[in-house]
């Protein structure tokens, strides 16, 4: 299944696509749910941001080639950072380019959205249950801020450096999915998503024994090589396959 936020006629809603028609949700997309029996074409609405997180915990370092390109030794623990809810935005939104900043990347990353409460889990809880699917997510980046801060706070959260959707799909296999990112067209990005150094069950359990992750939460789980520059007028997308694509386009912050 995959799951939509989205408006229609000003007004906000859950929906489950079926066959480029979303049926709105009746109840929490938490819990069990039904949906109603009339739908709307996926092509009248405005999609938004798939979830409404608490705060997004980010995993760097996770593709070994990444960790090469970026001149660094592999973790031997998870290296995670939080961006901000602040700085999420949708399908389609504008990402902006930042006064302050002289060089922006992409960085492609499969996220997860956390279904319940998961604090403190064992390595007997069954992850599964904690996860309500899995999305696109472009970790706007910053670069030269990141280099001279020597941290990865500002650099990683400015309003809109948190591009997630088009969807959460809820049925698919992370292990055996492509990623591929796109700048204006051109393949920048292609990895297979099992090559993450650090598993998704690990890094559930590693995070919930250091935060408590709410319903909505979202986890990013790294990026593969070939991260790079974006100027404004350029689109980037993100494409990871059973999922769909993150379509966003730069624009420079006006004087």
């Amino acid at each position: 299944m995959k799951i939509y936020r989205y408006t229609h006629r000003n007004k906000a809603y859950w929906g489950a696509l079926k066959e480029d028609v979303l049926f709105e949700i009746k109840g929490s997309v938490f819990r069990k749910f039904e949906t109603k029996q009339e739908g709307i074409p996926i092509s009248e609405v405005i999609l938004l941001p798939p979830a409404e997180p608490t705060k997004i915990v980010a995993v760097g370092a996770n593709y070994k080639n990444h960790t090469r390109e970026m001149g660094r030794s592999v973790p031997e623990e998870p290296l995670i950072f939080l961006k901000p809810p602040s700085a999420v935005v949708g399908p389609n939104d504008i990402i902006v380019y930042p006064k302050m900043a002289k060089r922006v990347d992409y960085e492609g990353e499969l996220a997860l959205v956390i279904k319940k409460e998961a604090k403190l889990l064992s390595d007997n809880d069954k992850i599964e249950d904690y996860i309500l699917g899995y999305t696109c997510f472009n970790d706007v980046t910053a670069r030269d801020l990141q280099q001279k801060d020597g941290q990865f706070t500002r650099a990683k959260s400015f309003d809109t450096f948190a591009a997630v959707g088009p969807c959460v799909a809820t049925d698919v296999d992370p292990s055996q999915m492509k990623l591929k990112t796109f700048l204006n067209g051109k393949l920048r990005q292609s990895s297979n998503l099992n090559n993450l150094i650090f598993s998704i069950p690990f890094l559930v359990r590693f995070i919930s024994r250091i935060m408590t992750l709410t319903p909505g939460d979202i986890i990013t789980t790294g990026t593969p090589a070939g991260i790079g520059p974006m100027s404004p007028g350029d689109r980037v997308d993100v494409q990871i396959e059973g999922i769909g694509t993150l379509s966003n386009t730069v624009m420079k912050v006006k004087s």
